[in-house]
């Protein structure tokens, strides 16, 4: 299987899981997984974060206190505000030795995930992409970010095990 099936199939396979077992059960595993794709006609980065639903729920509730809930529309202002935050503390995005603003639009829920997505400042063709990944790390010592990284249709992919949060590539 290569590398970069490999993280998406992960993803979907422990979603699977957890979703025969009930959203309520403790899933074994701590994993999320986020594409950083380089959009060359608006000249952005894409960026879509995908996370366990009660992961995010408890990672954001330890780091700003309270409680928070996916799939209850009452929450969904306070949700944005923590995920805003959040997003701009845990993910960090480096293109050609320059840090690029990276802006959150907005969240989609299912039952058992959370999609979070953000976008850069616009950038010529980048050459080097860094990046600093660690959404979750503030609740799981064993949290797994599997990254990808994808400029001109060439995809970089790889696994982010606690504490490592670096990723650097070159296209």
């Amino acid at each position: 299987m290569s590398g970069k099936f490999f993280g998406s199939f992960l993803f979907v396979l422990i979603m699977t899981f957890q979703s025969f077992t009930g959203s309520e059960t403790f899933h074994p595993y701590h994993v999320g997984s986020v594409e950083i794709n380089y959009n060359s006609k608006s000249r952005t980065f894409e960026v879509t974060g995908r996370f366990f639903l009660d992961d995010l729920e408890n990672g954001l509730g330890k780091k700003y206190g309270g409680a928070f809930h996916f799939n209850d529309e009452k929450y969904k202002t306070k949700l944005n505000d923590a995920l805003q935050k959040y997003s701009s503390e845990y993910f960090k995005l480096k293109v050609d030795n320059k840090f690029l603003k990276v802006n959150y639009i907005g969240y989609e829920e299912d039952q058992e995930s959370v999609n979070i997505f953000l976008e850069s400042e616009p950038v010529s063709p980048p050459k080097k992409v860094e990046t600093a990944v660690s959404f979750l790390y503030n609740l799981f010592d064993d949290q797994i970010n599997i990254v990808h990284i994808i400029v001109n249709g060439q995809r970089n992919s790889e696994k982010l095990i606690y504490p490592n949060r670096y990723l650097y590539k070159q296209f």
